[in-house]
Order: C-alpha cells, then structure tokens, then sequence
C-alpha cells in the first residue's frame, strides 16, 4: 500500500474540497416559488447562479400581505434583491404590490410591455415612482431576458406575440380569433424560462386570442416540462395549448377566483399530463374541479398563505413541493 506523504495532505484535501464543491455547484436547482397572493401572480425564479427574477407582485394593501409572502418566499431562497422584476401588466393583482415590495426588498431592474392602456397611456402612479429609483426597460417579444444561467424570452407583450416558425399544432383545427378582446389582458408579457432541458412558460394573463398567436398554426413555444395556467384559469383556452404538453400545470387561483370548472377541466384533459398542483381550492370547481388535497397549497378560504416550489436540474428533471404539508413529487427527466 502507497503511503501519502504528511506534507500532501493539505494540497489533496483542498482539491478534494475544490472538487466536491465543483459538484454540488453543478448540482444545484433551478427554483422557482408559486407565491399566493390570492388569486394574483407572483412568482420567484431563482437560478443556481442567484440572480433573482420576479414576475410580478400581487395586490396592493392588507398590511402588506403580498410583500410579505414574497419576502418570505426570497428568505428560504436566500435571495436579498430582486435582480429583475417583471411586470406582465398593469392589473392591481400583478403590479399593486410594487410598493409594499420596495419597503422589504431592493428591485436593480424594472421591465414591462410599455405604459398602461386602461391608464390613458401612463404608468400607475406607483408604479411610475418605484421605476424611478432603478433602470427601467421595455420589452418585446424576442427579447432576452438577462438571468445568468436561465435563456429567457419574451413571447407576448403589448398584443404582440413572437414571430418564429414552430411545430405543426394539431390541436388548431376549427380554432379562430375571437372578437371584443380589450385592455390589459391582451397587452399582459408572457415568457418562457429555459434552464439546459428544462422548460417552463409563465403566460401572465394572456387570453384567447393571444394563447392562439403564440400556437397555431405552428406552435411556435415547443413542448414544455411546466406551465402555469393563463389568467389564473378564468377563462378557458383555446384546444391549440395542448401543443406545449406539459407534464405539470400549476394554477395560480384564489379560493374564489379563478380554476374555473370548465377551465380546470379542459386542462386537466391534456394529452400527457401527469399533474395539476393549484395554490387554492377552488371553491367554484368543487371537490370534482379540483387537484387532491396533497397537492393544493392552501385548502381554506382564510389561510396563511402557501407556496409551491418547483426544483429543476439541467437535465429536466424536477420536483413539486407542498409548502403546506410538505408533500414533493418527483418527475424524472425524459
């Protein structure tokens, strides 16, 4: 047996140390937190390199209920700023919370599609006064999104959706454009967040007409590990987002709003899924328009305010985590 000289010791554990830490570097999640802000949105997205991404900030007001979620949601990620804040639109359950949020965390960046359309073409006045204290840009679709270790792009903003050829989706026939669709909604970003072979789309609120730019009749978004449901499923898709697959949809409802019946339904219908995961019981779907319990975030109309986190690894697997009652499912990668 080789004897290791005294004097190399030290040198061999600091390479080996060196190399362990290399490992668990390369290890690391994607992690990406489902904050309840009742029915709003407001999700943080933290890469292995801990630049912090959030999309919008719930409501305004409640003693800061929203801020405080996501405060709390940015200690377990151990993040101190927001890198980049995304604001999808301009409706108080996405962008009232900026204020609150200023008082708990520092935002670098502010992004959004442009000034408000139901605003007399103005920034909320909050809104306006918070992107004055940090850089502040407007996007489009194509644009990058720079997160380091994440590929982000823009795939809507300002009823404008991404001009690239994709797949055939044979989910478009009979779909057409619909009439009547104003305001926000159709303005609000939607992005998708790819981390090596993980892929991830947060629509915002995107709504029937939009979905469909972005889907038929080439689906020009691609297949997708996880989805989170356009406009908190209050309204319901057009057919054609059976074209993304998702393994795993996350709904962002409140106890009241949102996950409609019908919605919930065609959702849960997808060819492929393996699991809905909501931040609410849906008091409007029932218990036969609803996930499982081990899978809903927060089972009461009055709760404390849960999140779900998804883990994400480079080469597509991931894990869904219950805060609430600490449930986690694991899905392989394929």
């Amino acid at each position: 047996m080789r004897i290791v000289p005294a004097a190399w010791l030290g040198p061999l554990r600091m390479i080996l140390l060196a190399a362990l830490a290399v490992a668990a570097q390369g290890a690391r999640t994607l992690d990406i937190y489902f904050i309840d802000v009742e029915g709003g949105q407001s999700t943080l997205v933290v890469p292995p390199s801990g630049q912090a991404l959030l999309i919008d900030t719930g409501y305004a007001g409640n003693s800061g209920r929203d801020a405080n979620r996501i405060a709390a949601a940015a200690k377990a990620a151990g993040v101190k700023k927001i890198d980049t804040l995304l604001i999808t639109h301009f409706h108080g359950d996405h962008v009232g919370g900026v204020s609150n949020l200023l008082e708990r965390l520092p935002v670098a960046t502010f992004l959004d599609y442009g000034p408000s359309v139901e605003g007399g073409g103005k920034y909320p006045a909050p809104y306006e006064k918070a992107i004055a204290g940090g850089a502040h840009r407007m996007i489009a679709p194509g644009d990058k999104i720079a997160i380091k270790g994440l590929d982000i792009t823009v795939l809507t903003a300002a009823s404008r959706h991404l001009q690239r050829k994709g797949e055939p989706n044979p989910y478009c026939a009979g779909l057409t454009r619909v009439e009547g669709e104003t305001g926000e909604n159709p303005q609000s970003a939607a992005v998708l967040i790819q981390f090596g072979s993980f892929r991830f789309v947060d629509p915002g609120d995107i709504v029937w007409n939009e979905e469909l730019a972005l889907e038929c009749p080439d689906n020009k978004v691609g297949k997708v590990d996880l989805y989170l449901t356009a406009h908190h499923a209050t309204h319901v898709s057009p057919k054609s987002v059976y074209g993304l697959a998702p393994r795993v949809i996350v709904m962002d409802n409140g106890a009241r709003k949102g996950g409609l019946p019908d919605a919930w339904k065609l959702l849960h219908n997808t060819p492929g899924l393996e699991d809905i995961w909501q931040l609410h019981f849906s008091f409007t779907g029932g218990k036969q328009h609803n996930a499982g319990d081990p899978f809903i975030a927060n089972l009461e109309e009055h709760d404390e305010g849960m999140y779900l986190k998804v883990s994400a690894s480079e080469d597509g697997a991931f894990t869904v985590f219950n805060q609430r009652n600490k449930y986690t499912k694991a899905y392989p990668a394929k």
